[in-house]
């Protein structure tokens, strides 16, 4: 730093003269002067060096200005490579959804630490951060040959994994940091090859497409678990393979011609069902005419029952009223009879036959008047005749 203005090192002499260096102990400037006589003799001259001017106000703002810009340089040298694993950084930072792991002397240390600021010793202990969150790695470009020799590939397939964070330690002791290289990356191609040297195109392309992403997840996963068990497979998505352009123009003819039975089978369908639904309604008409038909029949034999009831009461009563009446009638002529045969005496009859003979209106003219009117022996025969034959009757 240059030193202050008006200080002595910097001050030339009056006469433009060489200076010595001041003696800091004594305070005096011994400046060489040529004498008269051409000797050079030192000159001591009493000195009194300058205070420097006290800074002004521009410069105490420069200096504060320079001091924060120092001190920020040094807290983000603190923090720089945090999250990289920098050997010389003292304070690092573990992100959410990591744990940071550390090595020492190239040793993996057991301890692990949660996200947030965190010291080491720099230079001595290297950091790096490990995700224990559900991750997703992208594995592409995976070829594979068939059963029948075509091959073919997979342009991506995703591995949705975690580590789980107790077995941190356990899978990086063993297998490094990059544990999912050796786990998903090179077990994916490794089981896609499996998959597809067993099968035929038809069954990897179409029949068996949708079961490759279980049985590659369940075939990690069980090998994970068994040498790796902090690995947990999630899930595996696996896109269409690309297949020989040839084959797969026949593969799309082949879906053209499925797609057009399938149009046809529904159209069948449809045709069926219009046709079971017509028959139903038919039924359905049918027997709603049935029902009503014999509503109305039950009805109009209802009817009938109750017009044959109607006429089978009135005839009983027709039948009661005419035997009523014939009993009556009966009753009245036997009691006229049994009036009658108590009345058929001699005098009553004698009264009755003198009766009808007054009320006879026609006269007779003549010399002689008949004898039968007259002729009591007659009358008296008739009348015994018919008193006989009443009791003959009874």
């Amino acid at each position: 730093m240059d030193p202050p203005q008006g200080s002595p090192q910097s001050s030339p002499d009056a006469q433009g003269s060489r200076q010595r260096p001041m003696d800091a102990s004594q305070g005096l400037r011994q400046p060489l002067m040529d004498t008269p006589q051409g000797s050079r003799q030192p000159r001591q001259q009493q000195y009194q060096p300058r205070r420097p001017d006290p800074p002004s106000g521009g410069d105490g703002l420069f200096n504060a200005v320079v001091t924060i810009f120092l001190f920020v340089l040094v807290v983000v040298f603190l923090v720089s490579s945090s999250t990289t694993g920098s050997s010389l950084s003292v304070l690092h930072q573990v992100p959410e959804g990591h744990v940071g792991v550390y090595w020492r002397g190239g040793a993996l240390l057991e301890a692990t630490t949660d996200p947030g600021f965190h010291w080491k010793l720099p230079l001595i202990t290297q950091f790096e951060p490990i995700q224990v969150t559900i991750q997703t790695d992208q594995v592409r470009d995976i070829p594979c040959g068939t059963k029948g020799g075509v091959m073919i590939s997979f342009d991506k397939i995703e591995v949705v994994n975690r580590l789980r964070k107790s077995f941190v330690y356990q899978t990086l002791h063993e297998y490094g940091v990059f544990y999912d290289k050796t786990w998903i990356y090179d077990k994916i191609h490794h089981e896609i090859n499996q998959f597809c040297s067993a099968h035929s195109l038809q069954q990897v392309y179409i029949d068996m497409f949708d079961q490759i992403d279980e049985k590659v997840k369940d075939s990690i996963q069980a090998d994970c678990t068994r040498y790796a068990p902090g690995i947990e497979i999630i899930s595996v998505r696996v896109t269409k393979p690309n297949i020989p352009v040839s084959i797969k123009r026949n593969f799309e003819l082949m879906e053209e011609e499925r797609t057009k039975a399938l149009i046809a089978i529904e159209k069948q369908k449809v045709a069926e069902k219009e046709a079971e639904t017509q028959k139903m309604i038919a039924l359905s008409e049918a027997e709603k005419n049935a029902q009503v038909s014999q509503i109305q029949m039950e009805q109009k034999l209802m009817e009938k029952n109750s017009a044959k009831r109607q006429e089978e009461i009135e005839n009983e009563m027709y039948i009661a009223r005419e035997k009523s009446q014939a009993d009556a009638n009966f009753y009245r002529v036997m009691k006229e009879a049994e009036a009658n045969r108590l009345k058929l005496t001699p005098e009553f009859l004698e009264l009755k036959f003198i009766e009808a003979i007054a009320n006879n209106s026609k006269i007779f003219f003549g010399e002689k008047v008949p004898n039968m009117v007259m002729d009591q022996r007659l009358l008296g025969n008739y009348l015994d005749g018919i008193s006989k034959k009443g009791r003959g009757d009874v």
